[in-house]
């Protein structure tokens, strides 16, 4: 039985995506599915509809048709029904499976809770996956770009994104302040005066479900290691942990000749060891080491799995190399579900006016048609966005930085890409 909904209409000309086994991630995608989508705030407005033009031309051009189902959320979601994510909104995600959103804004310091973490956690996307691939065109800091082709999943729902923590100057952080220094013994850390706390949980259960994700993947899209990253020589406890399950999962739960878990101490010989043929090899690396590696020897690394910090801070530096946020894509997987987002914030000084770069927007609608099992229309997205950015039709965002290159607002933008699309399939 679905939801009901209160102001939000189902498409009736479309059919629900159905769960076949979702311990397998398996599922049933007609060739007209319903797919939730939220425009989002600041620039959402802007790059939303871009990207849903060009995701719809890219289904149309293989053959089917997106039932689009527009919900709301952050200042959507305040204006329709009075609060930031309403439970239409949460519901039509769970039920349907498939969904695309764009950036909502989250106060830095003070006012409610990211929206963004809120539908993580509460539909169980526990894993953040970015995927950092250079795009002909684009001009990048790097004197190599192309050779960044990443996929970092980022574990979700755990770490300091938990939101575990206490304001300076209120009765429970004295209370905490009180057991961590009488009763655990860290009196030494704890200096006088106001102090905010927090707690960063880590557990075996969402470490493992992470890490076997990405190796899943990196099987799937025949790719030949996964890097485990996190700051275990300084936190043994949580992020060191987080490696030593992720080894276990590599260890213990595929073959061999499938999965290898290259020891500690081949950390700088890789190029010696003997590695099934065809298998994924799964290492660790420190994150902190590995800002540097991703930048010296960018072409060296594949799939990363790391916890929830450390993966928001590593996926916006690869971001970075192959020419900023504007351009890099997301999405949220689940166990048979995904929620596909741009990297990028809302930029409300930007909102409405025609400006903003779709490309980031839809780039990630490509990554949930490959989750969808469309990898025909997957390409074609890219591949239409890398055509009309080398042929030099772009945003002001890229076009302040290239020679001669033709300035488009975001409609034009993704009028153009849907022409390549036209003659592409």
């Amino acid at each position: 039985m679905g939801f009901e909904y209160d102001k939000v209409e189902v498409p009736s000309d479309g059919t629900p995506i159905q769960v076949v086994d979702e311990d397998a991630d398996e599922l049933d995608v007609p060739e007209n599915p319903i797919v939730p989508i939220i425009h989002g705030d600041g620039i959402g407005k802007d790059v939303g509809p871009a990207a849903q033009k060009v995701l719809e031309a890219a289904a149309n051009a293989t053959g089917r048709e997106i039932s689009w189902m527009r919900v709301y959320a952050g200042e959507s979601g305040r204006e329709k029904y009075d609060e930031n994510l309403p439970d239409d909104t949460v519901n039509a995600i769970d039920e349907h499976r498939v969904a695309i959103k764009g950036p909502l804004t989250t106060p830095v310091g003070a006012g409610f809770r990211s929206l963004n973490v809120a539908l993580r956690q509460t539909l169980d996307f526990y894993s953040n996956v970015r995927p950092t691939y250079y795009l002909d065109g684009v001009p990048s800091p790097m004197k190599s770009p192309e050779e960044m082709d990443m996929v970092t999943f980022r574990e979700n729902t755990e770490d300091v994104y938990a939101g575990i923590e206490w304001e300076e100057g209120t009765e429970e952080v004295e209370q905490v302040r009180e057991f961590v220094e009488d009763e655990m013994g860290f009196d030494d850390v704890m200096h006088d005066g106001p102090i905010g706390i927090g707690i960063k949980p880590i557990t075996e259960f969402g470490s493992k479900r992470l890490v076997r994700k990405a190796i899943d993947y990196a099987i799937e899209h025949d790719r030949d290691k996964v890097t485990l990253v996190g700051k275990g020589n300084i936190m043994k406890f949580t992020e060191g942990q987080f490696t030593e399950w992720g080894m276990e999962v590599a260890e213990e739960e595929y073959p061999d000749e499938e999965v290898f878990a290259a020891p500690d101490s081949l950390w700088e010989t890789q190029d010696e060891i003997d590695i099934p043929e065809d298998a994924v090899m799964v290492e660790s690396r420190l994150a902190d080491a590995m800002l540097q590696w991703m930048q010296l020897r960018t072409d060296e690394f594949s799939v990363l799995a790391m916890p929830n910090l450390n993966g928001d801070y590593l996926s916006d530096a690869a971001g970075a190399q192959i020419g900023g946020l504007g351009i890099a894509p997301g999405a949220n997987f689940g166990d048979a579900r995904v929620l596909a987002e741009p990297v990028h914030g809302s930029a409300p000084k930007r909102a409405g006016q025609n400006m903003a770069n779709p490309t980031a927007m839809t780039l990630s609608g490509r990554l949930m048609f490959d989750y969808m099992g469309w990898k025909d229309a997957a390409d074609l997205v890219r591949d239409a966005v890398e055509e009309t950015i080398s042929s030099g039709k772009v945003t002001y965002d890229l076009e302040r930085q290239l020679d001669d290159a033709e300035k488009l607002g975001t409609d034009e933008y993704a009028d153009a890409i849907v022409d390549n699309i036209e003659e592409l399939a």
